[in-house]
């Protein structure tokens, strides 16, 4: 079993690396709906802002919204703070990733944290965060082409898909679990959260070209095949989850690979029709919830347990 603050750092890396690369495209598609200056722009900059709880939509522009979201150095979240975090993670365990995978990391810091940043961001946005997500998925191509799929990998995918899980339950519900008053029904908007996911062109794969709320939720819950769904996110997190547990003594009450069994279970089984009938809401904010709990776990397992429990007797 890797030490404490190994997995740690580990862990983390995959999460601010998933944050930043969510954060970059919420910006990015925000930005293309506001060009046509319609109300249905505007909606999927609520959607955008919404979904990251800022509930001040209106007070500044879409533009200066975007920049705060990948360049404010204040923001904890941003896409420059969570990539800074991301290399000092990797920075402390760099014996446990590859050479090229440190290489694309050490690309998109360079890139959010360049001086020029800023003045490449105003002249193009759209390019600099097609830019910026490109490098991100070329890291993680990198990380899983090039590192051994061991515990070291498992802990930053774990990482990956738990952040991944709860970013799209927290963007659905922006979506599906509000007030009827605020629910998305216009054509382009349902198309905006759509790219948001990533999922327009795998989802039209599946539907064609029916862009219907109820068939978004059926797609972005459920689709066992789509790597963005949160079915597919909860399956990798419990299978990454009983892999690593095999390599520590029982658990106990706190065991997180049971939480996450209880929660694949709960959407392997579970369907749109159910959904539709107890109200997406209950589901997306247990799922937001459940993942919080896993967190808690997976610390609690690896990271912070007591030491006479790795201790031999």
């Amino acid at each position: 079993m890797m030490l404490a603050r190994v997995a740690d750092s580990l862990y983390w890396l995959g999460r601010y690396i998933e944050r930043a690369e969510h954060l970059s495209r919420l910006s990015s598609v925000m930005l293309n709906a506001t060009l046509d200056q319609t109300d249905s722009g505007m909606q999927a900059v609520w959607i955008a802002l919404s979904a990251v709880g800022d509930d001040g939509a209106g007070k500044v522009s879409p533009f200066e919204a975007a920049r705060a979201l990948v360049l404010d150095r204040s923001d904890p979240n941003s896409v420059v703070s969570s990539l800074t975090m991301a290399r000092e993670n990797a920075r402390q365990v760099r014996d446990q990733i590859t050479t090229e995978t440190w290489e694309r990391l050490n690309v998109l810091y360079l890139r959010v944290t360049d001086p020029g940043a800023e003045a490449e961001f105003a002249d193009n946005s759209v390019s600099y965060l097609h830019d910026v997500i490109a490098d991100v998925h070329l890291f993680k191509g990198a990380a899983d082409a090039t590192m051994s799929h061991g515990e070291s990998w498992r802990f930053m995918m774990l990482g990956m898909y738990l952040e991944r899980a709860q970013l799209v339950s927290s963007l659905l519900e922006v979506c599906f679990a509000q007030a009827p008053s605020r629910e998305i029904h216009d054509h382009l908007a349902l198309v905006s959260l759509l790219r948001m996911a990533c999922a327009l062109e795998p989802y039209l794969r599946v539907y064609t070209a029916e862009i219907e709320p109820r068939h978004i939720l059926e797609f972005l819950v459920f689709d066992e095949d789509f790597p963005r769904s949160i079915r597919f996110a909860t399956s990798r997190i419990e299978e990454h989850l009983t892999a690593l547990a095999r390599h520590v003594e029982a658990a106990g009450r706190a065991a997180p690979e049971r939480l996450a069994g209880k929660l694949k279970a709960r959407l392997q089984y579970a369907d749109v029709d159910e959904l539709e009938t107890i109200g997406a809401g209950a589901l997306l904010t247990t799922v937001v919830n459940e993942c919080a709990r896993i967190h808690e776990a997976i610390y609690e397992t690896f990271v912070s347990y007591p030491l006479e429990l790795r201790l031999p007797a």
